[in-house]
């Protein structure tokens, strides 16, 4: 699931990393031309004193804009950067406001009062998807779409759009193929960087035997196991079949999903691997899972935890762990197959009442999908674009820039976190769904086929097939 729903607001800009992490390591070239020029031509003043303007904006003086998502604090605040830089430059008005975590029922809310916003950040595939067969959202108009072609890649694009139509663009994203280490713990049990999932087990077993319990899960949050899950399961069942599933075209009886689960429990079914076990696990939510890992560096609870780019933000406003030194990174382990680029993000789009977008909103969208305000809002960190004219340099430091770059270099070879493309029903709520049958899996790992069972119930009628 996506960290800024589910996971913990980022509250501060992750330290400056003096090592870089080399199982991400790619070269500067990924990120794209040096001078970010990724758009339609170098009009306008220079956007920020070193880069040429890549996008054209017009006037828009006397113009006004609502723009809505759910972020608070830290993110809230680079965001609204963001919307100041592009009041500067048109001459607009652009007001923020804050929606709930269920943007599907505040939108809803929205339309039926008559005051919809102008802009709002869809966190999943399948509420755009559902806005748009409902005729809420406004296609991206041509100056949208020429941002769009420069800087993303086409899987971005695809994800943005329904039924032939583009509606959406993809202005944050997160990396959720990701595990986070002690380097302390690693260095005393002598262990090195996993590639594969039976190198990872291995590290895990070596980590007991120095004395460090070696994963800590966040079994409290149910998003978390949906995330440990899609990346075991891309990575052996396949593009091809992740697809199915995410699509309900296979059930959840399938043997793929069997050996999935069989797979992700050769770590849930160990006690001894996990902090507190299971029962302990299950009272584990997301934030504790990473202090569990950095907040002692000598002596941890945990020596690894899971989770996407955004713990790095959590690490550094949360502990005393330095990033790129005490707090290390490497890929999720591949399991039988490629290792696996599992992403999440928010799309923004234009919602409207007679199918048509604004000038104002036109240009908005346009700006979001520019370099410019991709390169605003990676300053300060917390932060990732799908946009690969977006030069590295952008980013606050190497670990991030690291992250970065790997996202860029798997080009359309990634795959949308699954829970996010499914029916909210399905894929995000508390106590029923992926979240429960999930936990309910932690809990007795050995139930395959009863955790399987209660996924495919709960598929159905999340479906409607």
């Amino acid at each position: 699931m996506r960290s800024s729903i589910r996971g913990p607001r980022r509250t501060a800009r992750a330290a400056a990393a003096v090592a870089v992490v080399s199982a991400l390591a790619f070269t500067a070239a990924c990120g794209g031309d040096s001078d970010g020029d990724g758009g339609n031509g170098s009009g306008g003043n220079d956007s920020d004193g070193e880069h040429s303007a890549s996008i054209e904006l017009p006037d828009l003086s006397g113009q006004s804009l609502e723009v809505a998502a759910v972020w608070t604090g830290a993110e809230r605040d680079n965001f609204v950067a963001v919307l100041n830089e592009f009041e500067e430059r048109t001459g607009a008005k652009v007001s923020f406001v804050p929606s709930s975590d269920n943007v599907s029922n505040f939108v809803g809310t929205k339309i039926e009062g008559g005051a919809p916003p102008d802009i709002v950040m869809v966190p999943q595939v399948g509420v755009l998807h559902e806005f748009a067969e409902k005729g809420w959202l406004a296609p991206v108009g041509p100056t949208v779409q020429e941002q769009l072609d420069a800087n993303f890649g086409q899987g971005w694009q695809d994800l943005g759009a329904y039924d032939g139509e583009q509606y959406g663009v993809y202005v944050k994203v997160a990396n959720k193929s990701l595990v986070w280490y002690n380097a302390t713990s690693f260095a005393t049990a002598g262990a090195t960087e996993p590639t594969n999932w039976q190198e990872f087990i291995d590290t895990a077993w070596l980590l007991s035997d120095s004395g460090t319990t070696p994963v800590s899960v966040a079994g409290a949050d149910g998003w978390t196991l949906t995330d440990w899950f899609e990346n075991i399961y891309l990575s052996q069942a396949g593009p091809e079949a992740y697809d199915q599933l995410a699509a309900h075209e296979i059930p959840w009886t399938d043997e793929t999903v069997t050996n999935a689960l069989t797979t992700l429990g050769e770590l849930f079914g160990e006690d001894t691997l996990l902090a507190g076990g299971a029962s302990g696990a299950l009272q584990t939510d997301f934030p504790a899972s990473v202090t569990n890992t950095f907040s002692d560096l000598e002596a941890p609870s945990s020596g690894m935890v899971y989770e996407g780019d955004f713990v790095a933000a959590f690490i550094a406003g949360n502990t005393d762990a330095v990033v790129g030194e005490d707090a290390l990174v490497f890929p999720f382990p591949a399991v039988d197959g490629e290792a696996p680029v599992v992403t999440a993000g928010d799309a923004a789009v234009a919602l409207t009442t007679d199918g048509t977008a604004t000038e104002a909103q036109e240009a908005l969208l346009a700006f979001l999908a520019s370099t410019d305000a991709a390169r605003v809002w990676a300053g300060p960190g917390g932060y990732l674009s799908p946009n690969h004219a977006l030069e590295l340099e952008a980013y606050p430091d190497q670990v991030t820039q690291d992250i970065a770059a790997a996202l860029i270099a798997a080009g359309d070879n990634f795959r949308f976190d699954m829970s996010d493309q499914a029916p909210a029903a399905f894929g995000g709520t508390t106590g029923q769904g992926m979240w429960q049958g999930l936990q309910n899996f932690l809990r007795d790992p050995a139930d395959i086929e009863g955790a399987q069972e209660y996924l495919e119930a709960q598929a159905v009628r999340a479906y409607g097939n």
